[in-house]
């Protein structure tokens, strides 16, 4: 369940991402349809704890470096995060497509690297993102990370939601696309979560950590090509060091 309290701060925090600007407590309450009093306690904690500050008197409120500091300092001690970074480059730049980099959040797969492709039409991915667990390419190599108990569980508390035209409506039905990825050697999703949209992923284990590598884009670019972007997406991943888990057939002479 989430926290009202903790949501408004991160929606107050992301609003300053946007809007690059300072704002005054009027404007930041009749913006999210605060009362008064609930504005003025979550800015005042905010400053009161350094992460806010008045750039001028009566001038506004606006983030202090201390939160850049912070998330600086959180992700400088992740030794993967300059590696998948760039790997995910290189996907991007040999690819054409948007290149992800997702890990388990429960009933759902979470976006933590996003490199969006160049193109004019791409998958709008951002950081942070959440797709149900089961509903797409990412989800679904995060699940064949699991054992089938754990499986079982996790599937159990989904809602099965027609999200796109493919979308799997059973626990049998992921089961089924999982057994058939791993033959096919990788895993896809083609309309299933968005309308037109199409990815490919393998899994991915670092240390006892779970990893989805993921190209998506346009379905129309990417259906007819799926096994030679998984390809890519096995070559690269692997010359960055990285072991590739449940994936065990060509994924070229699979695709024919």
């Amino acid at each position: 369940m989430a926290v009202k309290q903790i949501q408004n701060a991160l929606d107050l925090i992301e609003y300053f991402a946007r809007t690059k600007k300072p704002a005054s407590l009027v404007e930041l309450q009749q913006h999210f349809g605060w009362p008064r009093s609930s504005a003025y306690n979550i800015l005042n904690t905010l400053v009161e704890r350094g992460y806010m500050y008045e750039p001028a008197r009566r001038g506004g409120y606006y983030p202090t470096p201390r939160l850049a500091s912070v998330a600086e300092s959180i992700m400088s001690a992740d030794p993967l995060n300059e590696q998948l970074a760039e790997l995910l480059r290189k996907l991007a730049d040999e690819t054409g497509e948007t290149a992800i980099l997702a890990a388990p959040a429960g009933r759902f797969s979470v976006y933590l690297d996003v490199i969006e492709s160049h193109s004019p039409i791409r998958y709008a991915a951002h950081v942070g993102m959440r797709i149900p667990i089961h509903a797409g390419a990412s989800g679904r190599a995060l699940l064949s990370l699991y054992s089938e108990a754990e499986r079982t569980a996790l599937l159990s508390k989904v809602s099965f939601d027609r999200y796109g035209a493919n979308a799997l409506m059973t626990a049998e039905d992921v089961e089924a696309a999982l057994a058939k990825s791993r033959d096919r050697g990788w895993y896809q999703s083609i309309r299933e979560y968005s309308a037109d949209l199409a990815a490919i992923a393998i899994p991915v284990m670092v240390d006892d950590r779970k990893f989805a590598v993921v190209v998506a884009g346009p379905q129309y670019r990417l259906e007819d090509k799926c096994g030679d972007v998984a390809a890519t997406l096995q070559r690269l991943t692997r010359e960055f060091g990285f072991s590739i888990n449940e994936i065990t057939s060509d994924p070229i002479a699979a695709s024919n």
